[in-house]
């Protein structure tokens, strides 16, 4: 399984988004945080900004959509350029149809689970996504200490994945570092957003290729990918 790192621009400096943008070009996608101040208790940014960086970045941008009414929302992300779109499982009305029109409109479709959502009652659902993502913070704001206490449902999660023979990407956003990244590798994921660490350090495109090396490293080595 091929390790990503996805920089959070919710950590960049959003006066300069496409000069921020480009200081990651040597990551394998952007991640872009979209809160409503509704569904968490931040507002962040829409549709005319993800347009935009799509028109001044080669790499692929991934939405976290932290909204309500992601049903009616999410598409327009695609439409504006997203090439993954997540919505959250807690504010879905429809999750399976709205992933087949995420799909449907060429984008990978994702689902994001918070810390207190357990993964097995979306079991049945795993096959209709691209992408699980496993939040190791409280969504709403950046810059959080990771949860280890989410080490245990990144496992079961994976688990599931192998028992459906499923080729899907299991993410990990919240408090991803050099000191988290490679307990997350092992417990099973295999894409990383990493906000702060990225763009908190002096060479953001050498802390991606640092990430990267750590989270490879401990991959090779752990059970879940030797049995894959």
């Amino acid at each position: 399984m091929a390790v990503q790192i996805n920089p959070s621009i919710l950590s960049a400096d959003f006066a300069r988004l496409a000069e921020e943008a480009k200081a990651v070009e040597g990551a394998d996608w952007l991640h872009v945080d979209v809160m409503d101040n509704h569904f968490v208790p931040n507002l962040t940014l829409g549709v005319p900004v993800v347009e935009s960086l799509a028109r001044a970045t080669d790499t692929p941008l991934d939405c976290h959509l932290m909204i309500e009414d992601p049903d009616r929302w999410a598409p327009q992300y695609v439409e504006a350029g997203a090439g993954s779109v997540t919505f959250h499982a807690e504010a879905a009305a429809a999750p399976v149809r709205l992933a087949r029109e995420i799909r449907a409109k060429g984008a990978r479709a994702s689902m994001a689970l918070k810390p207190a959502t357990p993964i097995e009652p979306y079991e049945d659902l795993l096959p209709e996504l691209d992408m699980l993502l496993i939040m190791t913070v409280e969504p709403g704001f950046g810059g959080q200490s990771f949860l280890d206490i989410m080490l245990p449902k990144i496992r079961r999660t994976r688990d599931l994945i192998g028992k459906h023979g499923l080729e899907m990407w299991l993410q990990v956003d919240g408090g991803v570092s050099a000191e988290t990244i490679e307990r997350c590798a092992d417990a099973g994921a295999d894409v990383f957003v990493a906000g702060s660490a990225v763009y908190g350090a002096k060479d953001p495109a050498d802390a991606v290729r640092s990430l990267r090396t750590q989270a490879e490293a401990k991959t090779a080595s752990s059970a879940w990918a030797c049995d894959h």
